[in-house]
This record gives C-alpha cells, sequence and structure tokens, in this order.
C-alpha cells in the first residue's frame, strides 16, 4: 500500500486521538438485574454485589470524571447490570449534574421502570436514556433477555419516555441470531419516538461467549445498508454502530466515490466521533472500580480505589498503545483507514488475546496489505 494512501483525513489527524479526555465515562453501577440476558457482559445476577462503589465512592469518581475538563467533562454513562437497582441512583445523577456532567442512564425493562421512575430520571437531569431491543416481536426479544413480558415492557417505555420528551437511544444486539430480523426491528423503531438507533456488534466476552458473530461477509452487507439508510432523509432517527468501526471507512469509501469533500463526511452521521474505539475517547469503571479501556474489553488497567482515574486513563497501559494507529498490528496496522477507523480493540482481544491485533470481522480486501 502506498505511503501516500495511508493519511487519509491526516490533516484532522488531531480530532481523532482523545489523549487528554475521553468522550464518555460507563460507570457500571450494579451488576445486580432481574433479566437474564443471554448476551450479558457483565454475567449480571438479580443481587448485587457486596463489593461495589458505595455512594461515596461513586461521588469522589464523580470528581474525577470531572477533573478531565472542569469547563466540558466527559459524558457519563450509568449502566450495569440495571442502575434502578441502586437506591442512591437519583442522589448520583443530581449531584453529577450540579458538577456540569451530562449524565445518560440504560434502565433494565423490567418492573421497575415505570412511568413514575421516568419522571423522576428526568427531574433528577438525565440527558438521555438507552433501552434495548433485540426483536421485532415478543417472542424473538423475550428469549433473547429470558424473562416473558421484557417486550412488552420495553415498548410501554419507549412511548412514556416520548411523552416526556426524555431523548431516547435504542440498543440492540447483531448476532447471527438477531441479524435477520433487523430490517423488521427499524420498520418497527420508525413508529416510536426514537432519536438514536445503536447496532451493538457482538464481542465474544460475559455470556456472549455462546453466541454465534456475524461472519465478514455479513457484516459488509449489514454496514452499507445501514450507510444507505444513514443517507436517506427518510431516516427518522440517527444510526450508529458499537464495535464495528469499520462502517466509517465504508461511508468514507461511498461518500468519496461520489465526489464528497472530507469536511462533508466529518460532518455525516458516521463521521461523527471518528476514531473512538476502546480506550480511546472511551473508560469503563466496574462496579468494583476497576478500569477498562471499555466495557467489552475486558484488561483491567487500574481500580479507582488506589488510583486516578485521569492519570490511568492519560498515561496508563494499555491506553497509550491503544491511541496509537501505529501500534495496531495485522492488516489493521496496514490499513490506509487505521487514523478514522482502527477496528474494534475488544474484538480482536477476544479473538487473539492481544487487543492491538487485527478485527477480522471487517473484510477490506487483504490482497491489499500483500507485502
Amino acid at each position: 500500500m502506498p505511503d501516500s494512501q495511508a493519511a487519509i483525513l491526516q490533516p484532522y489527524s488531531s480530532r481523532f486521538v482523545y489523549d487528554r479526555a475521553p468522550m464518555l465515562v460507563y460507570w457500571e453501577m450494579t451488576r445486580s438485574c432481574d433479566l437474564a440476558c443471554i448476551h450479558c457482559r457483565a454475567e449480571a445476577n438479580p443481587l448485587p454485589d457486596p463489593l461495589e462503589l458505595s455512594a461515596d465512592e461513586g461521588r469522589a469518581l464523580l470528581r474525577e470524571i470531572r477533573a478531565f475538563d472542569e469547563e466540558r467533562p466527559p459524558h457519563l454513562v450509568l449502566t450495569g447490570g440495571d442502575p434502578l437497582k441502586r437506591p442512591d441512583l437519583y442522589e448520583l445523577i443530581a449531584e453529577a449534574r450540579s458538577m456540569g456532567i451530562e449524565v445518560s442512564v440504560t434502565p433494565a425493562a423490567t418492573s421497575r421502570l415505570t412511568e413514575s421512575v421516568l419522571k423522576r430520571l428526568k427531574e433528577a437531569g438525565v440527558s438521555s436514556l438507552a433501552l434495548s431491543l433485540d426483536g421485532s416481536e415478543a417472542g424473538r426479544h423475550d428469549s433473547f433477555r429470558g424473562v416473558p413480558g421484557t417486550f412488552e415492557r420495553t415498548i410501554a417505555a419507549i412511548l412514556a419516555a416520548g411523552s416526556l420528551a426524555i431523548p431516547l437511544q435504542i440498543n440492540t444486539m447483531v448476532t447471527g441470531a438477531t441479524a435477520e430480523d433487523l430490517p423488521s426491528i427499524y420498520n418497527l423503531l420508525a413508529t416510536l419516538p426514537v432519536g438514536r438507533w445503536a447496532l451493538f456488534f457482538l464481542v465474544a466476552t460475559g455470556r456472549g461467549r455462546s453466541l454465534t458473530e456475524i461472519s465478514p461477509g455479513q457484516s459488509e452487507g449489514l454496514l452499507t445498508w445501514l450507510c444507505e439508510l444513514s443517507e436517506s432523509r427518510a431516516t427518522p432517527f440517527i444510526i450508529k454502530t458499537t464495535e464495528a468501526h469499520h462502517v466509517r471507512r465504508l461511508s468514507y469509501q461511498r461518500m468519496h466515490s461520489r465526489g464528497l469533500s472530507d469536511e462533508a463526511f466529518l460532518g455525516s452521521p458516521f463521521g461523527r466521533g471518528l476514531g473512538v474505539r476502546d480506550g480511546n475517547g472511551i473508560v469503563f469503571v466496574s462496579h468494583m472500580g476497576e478500569i477498562f479501556p471499555s466495557g467489552f474489553l475486558p484488561i483491567a488497567c487500574g481500580n479507582i480505589r488506589t488510583s486516578r482515574l485521569t492519570e490511568t486513563y492519560r498515561a496508563g497501559e494499555p491506553f497509550l498503545a491503544l491511541r496509537d494507529p501505529e501500534a495496531l498490528k495485522g492488516k489493521c496496522g496496514r490499513c490506509p483507514y487505521r487514523l478514522i477507523c482502527g477496528g474494534s480493540r475488544a474484538r480482536a482481544y477476544a479473538a487473539s488475546g492481544d487487543p492491538l491485533e487485527s478485527d477480522e470481522l471487517c473484510p477490506y480486501p487483504t490482497i491489499l496489505f500483500r507485502d
């Protein structure tokens, strides 16, 4: 591959390295959850872990998040398990908001998620909610979530959040079992008050190790479809992917073939957040305070009980290597799109034990990388 082709969007490269602060901090508040999702990264169970962070330790974490940038701290995502099983949830949301930290919450669709709870979340100051929908009808979704009635509760929560004007993201897991249902899920979501559809491409971690990933060819076809939807003015919500960063390469290729500029790409739905991946723009704090590059990349890099989150993110390993496109190996290391994409470091780790190896879900032609 000629060196000149390795500089795609190079003039904008400083935008793609998040070396001082992440865009997003995920805090797994608890692993307690009343669902039994077959893909659960956290392998959640109904009872809380006695070692999970206390309310005071949670407040200390909030101060660490604010220390990244006091004027514009990272966005905090409260996840789990089910954050609704934390009795101090609302107080911690209000505390974060008082510090100028934007907060999103990912509650589980259980009997706890009532309209009154949604009102309390809004009153506490949440910026948005994320709910999961993994099937276009009850049989598909409930079998994925492990509890009957979850589909109906999810739809009811979506409608209630819409009536309360709470911005809503819907998360959908992409596996060999769910792929064929994605068009039907899209059609359903198009009738609901949804602001963003986030497709999470399976990484074999937690309970997800028992599921089947889609093939690279299926991935390319699915991402092409998502690009087509995103380019259509008729699509009623933003579309994004998680652990399928190569959609950026595909979107760039499509826009470039139509003669559109790099600036146009940077302003497009898949052009925003370029470079963000495990450890670069993202940091994850577990229920026990462990610091990870992301929730899908289980390499503990410290613990907020004994380490500074800011220092670990800025100067610790493997964060430094994960933020360096030149450290990538295999075809990802030689790819001209490595700056804006970089591949899923979590999937590389799950497959090889090395987070810097190639992301094999991307089918970008290997013939281009022959020496």
